[in-house]
């Protein structure tokens, strides 16, 4: 977890946390960097010793393949910079900077730190996250990406590293605290997968859930809608979300 340099502003109504793989970025950041092997693709046997529930481990293994088979850091690095954002993601942060005293932006990720850093901070959008929670990331001295669990918790339907629900709640609590008391009016929350589902459940009837069109997060939700407080929408484009913001922004 780390944070910007920008202190939390008491003023600022709305909390909009954000996914990063496949929601602010347009394709997984694991499968972007394995790009940057010399054959391009992980060996089956790699492939295949995933196990449900255990990505980050499964990840590290990958991270130290990656290193034996000499992908420098640098490689890594243009690898991750050449991801491209998704579509209108880029218009939706402009909006979100230009009016930065109603919006808090958080990262809430089962990427991790390396991965996200380097995209944001080439993008030139890293200033505009108060928050980012994701695994840690740090190169040893043999060349290797070693990645760390976020932490541990007690959701059974979460990966062993990571529940975002759990994420989520806490920082709302605590910023409330910091704020005297005041909650923030509402929380918009952008994903795509499955394990965005979790925290949406937590979203309260004046909160939003937007849900990338298609994908499992969208898929899923459906399948629970009698579970789900939150408004629903599915974006295509970062301006679907745009259009929504504008009118809360408007009507308040």
């Amino acid at each position: 977890m780390t944070s910007s340099k920008r202190s939390p502003a008491v003023t600022q109504r709305f909390l909009v946390v954000f996914d990063f793989d496949e929601t602010i970025i347009n394709e997984s950041s694991d499968d972007a960097v394995v790009r940057a092997l010399p054959s391009q693709r992980l060996p089956d046997w790699l492939k295949n010793s995933y196990r449900e529930g255990h990505y980050n481990e499964h990840m590290q293994k990958v991270m130290v393949y990656m290193a034996e088979q000499g992908v420098s850091e640098d490689s890594i690095r243009s690898a991750v910079e050449k991801i491209p954002p998704a579509p209108g993601l880029l218009n939706l942060l402009e909006f979100l900077q230009s009016h930065q005293q109603d919006f808090e932006v958080v990262v809430v990720s089962d990427a991790n730190m390396y991965f996200i850093h380097t995209w944001l901070e080439h993008a030139g959008v890293r200033h505009l996250f108060q928050k980012i929670f994701t695994n840690p990331a740090s190169f040893d001295a043999f060349g290797r990406l070693v990645l760390l669990p976020f932490h541990s918790h007690s959701c059974s339907g979460c990966p062993d590293n990571m529940c975002k629900q759990a994420i989520l709640l806490e920082y709302v609590a605590g910023q409330q605290k910091e704020r005297g008391g005041a909650p923030f009016h509402r929380v918009f929350y952008v994903g795509d997968g499955a394990n965005d589902v979790c925290p949406s459940l937590a979203l309260g009837p004046r909160d939003t859930a937007f849900p990338r069109r298609d994908f499992p997060m969208h898929r899923l939700l459906q399948a629970q809608a009698p579970k789900v407080k939150a408004n629903v929408v599915p974006w295509v484009s970062g301006e679907d979300i745009v259009d929504v913001l504008k009118k809360v922004v408007e009507e308040t």
